[in-house]
């Protein structure tokens, strides 16, 4: 909701959806391959293990974390040895030093260590959920980055000099240059053919966005993973289809009176942009721009997600009922048709979901489980806190999640009381209405994110980019 769209409110376009491919890639990817084999999470760690939030709900095969944390790492790795490396624009020397270069390293290598580590240390993976993610990870960011990778040369002394030559036997020479980390180009390609094609973008990034929601593989249990994956891919839909459409509209080059931010050093004199010297006056104009820019836009984004969920909960149930009457809609487990309801809760009152949490609800929407032990720990007990109040289960006899008692039988089982037909109906539903209005609302926000909110920034004399760097007729961020 916040970092994404800043990559765009300051002239990081295709940085931003650079990321965001990397990203949506991330969650399909290891959500699809978590409901598909449906590996448990580690039972029975050594360590006490924390959770925050709902993801020890998921299964754990391959760990999300991890593969996210490490493309994210490799993605700004290798933005920055391009910079660090390699001259951009007119300028005769790298962009950022050496010792600026080593520190982002460092801090970027700190980051993936202690995600993958700590997903290990807190028992929410195993080793090999995390092995694999790092690998699905690097493989996302490799098939995505157009990154140049790291030259090695390689004499004839060197042993991999001869297997390079024997898998490009054309090239004949006393040295070879090997370019480890060498990306395949996908995103880059993904970016001209949106840039570049007609009506067939659109129709074809809609339809794989729904055949991908469509063969999402249904687990045994009920995971959030899946909509974790509905909302990725939207928010990637709607980023590509407004890129495409500012391109195919010719909307890029008509919209915009002030490019560059107030303050960022930059005037337009005689129909050119020239760079002055920055003031204290400069760099205070610029934070409060940056800072209107940013509550503006968040606000924009919240508002849509509460109108547009809103009318699509009132809208989709009845359509989907009528269109139950003429052919077989389909339909997901766990997922109720439209058919065995008749409304979505309100996002304005009741159980439905707000924008913006309300502060008040902030200790009990944050659940907390503890779990100590299991089979193979050596420690008999365990125990699991939640939601801000005092839920205790204890395997092996205890209090139950409603602060019942359980019995333990003689077979080793423990036993329940039964819950009245009241506190059942309590239980979260998922409803089939759920599905295509997370895709058109993530859709929406992408839209507005990406394309149309930077345009009205150009409009009301906000500009977009810090820098500018003569690039045909348009400017870019650096």
């Amino acid at each position: 909701m916040i970092l994404l769209p800043s990559f765009f409110f300051f002239g990081h376009s295709t940085m931003g959806r650079g990321l965001l491919l990397v990203l949506a890639s991330g969650v399909y990817l290891s959500s699809f391959l978590k409901d598909l084999i449906c590996s448990p999470r580690p039972f029975a760690p050594p360590v006490t293990r924390l959770t925050i939030g709902t993801h020890h709900l998921e299964y754990g095969f391959p760990s999300t974390h991890s593969t996210n944390s490490v493309s994210i790492a490799l993605f700004f790795y290798s933005h920055v040895h391009r910079l660090a490396s390699a001259p951009i624009s007119s300028l005769p020397e790298p962009t950022i030093s050496v010792h600026i270069y080593t520190l982002l390293t460092i801090i970027l290598s700190i980051y993936v260590f202690s995600i993958v580590f700590g997903r290990i240390y807190t028992a929410m993976h195993s080793f090999t959920d995390c092995a694999v993610g790092t690998i699905l990870g690097s493989l996302i960011w490799w098939a995505e980055s157009s990154w140049d990778g790291i030259p090695v040369i390689l004499t004839s002394t060197n042993p991999l000099y001869w297997v390079y030559t024997l898998l490009w036997p054309a090239s004949e020479s006393s040295a070879h240059v090997l370019h480890l980390g060498r990306g395949l180009g996908g995103g880059q390609w993904v970016e001209e053919w949106v840039r570049r094609g007609g009506w067939e973008v659109p129709l074809i990034l809609i339809s794989l966005c729904l055949l991908a929601i469509n063969q999402h593989p249904q687990p045994v249990d009920d995971c959030p993973c899946f909509e974790d994956a509905i909302a990725f891919g939207s928010v990637v839909l709607g980023a590509l289809v407004g890129s495409w459409a500012m391109s195919f509209f010719g909307l890029r080059m008509d919209i915009g009176k002030s490019l560059v931010m107030p303050g960022s050093g930059w005037v337009l004199v005689m129909g050119q942009w020239v760079q002055v010297e920055r003031t204290i006056s400069d760099v205070v104009i610029w934070w409060c721009f940056a800072a209107l820019k940013m509550i503006t836009g968040i606000l924009v984004i919240f508002v849509w997600r509460l109108l547009a969920k809103s009318a699509l909960h009132l809208i989709l149930p009845p359509t989907f009922r009528g269109l139950a009457r003429v052919f077989d809609l389909p339909n997901r487990r766990f997922y109720t048709p439209a058919t065995d309801y008749t409304s979505v809760p309100s996002e304005f009152g009741g159980n439905g979901i707000h924008p913006i949490p309300s502060v008040i609800d902030l200790p009990s929407s944050v659940q907390v489980g503890i779990e100590v032990g299991g089979i193979g720990s050596g420690v008999s007990g365990a125990f699991q806190h939640g939601r801000g109040s005092n839920e205790i289960k204890m395997r092996g006899g205890g209090f139950n999640e409603k602060g019942g008692l359980e019995q333990e039988n003689s077979a080793g089982g423990v036993v329940v009381p039964e819950l009245s037909e009241g506190e059942k109906n309590k239980d979260v539903k998922h409803y089939d209405a759920e599905v295509l209005t997370k895709v058109v609302v993530y859709a929406g926000i992408a839209v507005l994110a990406c394309e149309v909110l930077p345009a009205m920034f150009e409009i009301l004399g906000w500009g977009v980019c810090s820098s500018f760097v003569k690039t045909g007729e348009l400017c870019r961020g650096l």
